[in-house]
């Protein structure tokens, strides 16, 4: 699966909802909701912000960007997160 075919685009920033399913034996992206929310499997925990930094890590190499131009603009102690990805001049 390709995560860059669920992103919506507005103003050189990308936009998708994540689920994310900690401790898991790799990261990858699994599965896609109905509203087209991405099932994410991270391998770390919960705790101490590291699903969330693993969580980074991986779309950042998944879609070749930097890891500081992703957010996570809501929801960020919960499984289903906003993401966003200034992408303008952030390519790697």
């Amino acid at each position: 699966m390709n995560i860059k075919a669920y992103i919506k685009e507005k103003d050189w920033k990308w936009y998708f909802r994540i689920k994310v399913i900690p401790k898991a034996p790799k990261n990858e992206l699994f599965s896609v909701m109905d509203d087209w929310t991405l099932k994410i499997r991270i391998n770390a925990t919960a705790e101490r912000w590291k699903a969330n930094k693993e969580l980074i890590k991986y779309i950042a190499l998944e879609l070749w960007i930097k890891r500081k131009s992703i957010n996570i603009i809501s929801w960020l102690t919960d499984r289903i997160k906003l993401i966003r990805i200034d992408y303008r001049n952030n390519t790697i």
